[in-house]
């Protein structure tokens, strides 16, 4: 899982290093991409990779333009939802902060991944495990940090890139 990219290309590159080996087959992106350029680097992941809206996003149309060039970045829009390996999913950027803590909430969700706030962490909310990578790019914490999570064993971390 990775967000807040913020066109920082050379945390991004040292992200897919460490995801690709690290992770599997399915990565997320919480939104602010910023800029399309983006798209082709998260294309090098070793999976399909599935992302939201964040909201400095500006031009929709071109991300998603550049998205349909390649075979394996997706952006859903605002909100997704699905179910892998028996886990239900919900991703969003989390600017809307009174949707992310209905979201939360609610209960019907195993995992809420959001970014937004640049901070990463892992919290349990009832039911609900949150996870917000942090940010790639850096800008607001000075730390660069992405995140995993195991479905197997139902456990997130950070990790530091």
């Amino acid at each position: 899982m990775l967000g807040d990219t913020h066109d920082h290309l050379p945390h991004l590159k040292k992200a897919v290093k460490v995801l690709n080996r690290e992770a599997a087959d399915l990565y997320l992106h919480t939104g602010d991409y910023i800029s399309p350029f983006v798209i082709p680097i998260l294309a090098t992941l070793n999976g399909k990779v599935h992302g939201v809206i964040g909201n400095n996003d500006g031009d929709h149309v071109l991300l998603r333009q550049r998205c349909s060039e390649t075979s394996t970045v997706t952006i859903a829009g605002s909100f997704s939802e699905f179910h892998t390996d028996g886990v239900r999913i919900a991703l969003l950027h989390g600017h809307e902060g009174a949707i992310l803590d209905v979201l939360i909430e609610s209960g019907l969700y195993d995992v809420v991944v959001h970014g937004h706030s640049h901070r990463a962490g892992i919290a349990e909310k009832g039911p609900t495990l949150v996870i917000n990578p942090g940010e790639v790019c850096g800008y607001l914490t000075g730390s660069s940090t992405c995140a995993m999570y195991d479905t197997e064993h139902r456990e997130g971390r950070i990790i530091r890139i």
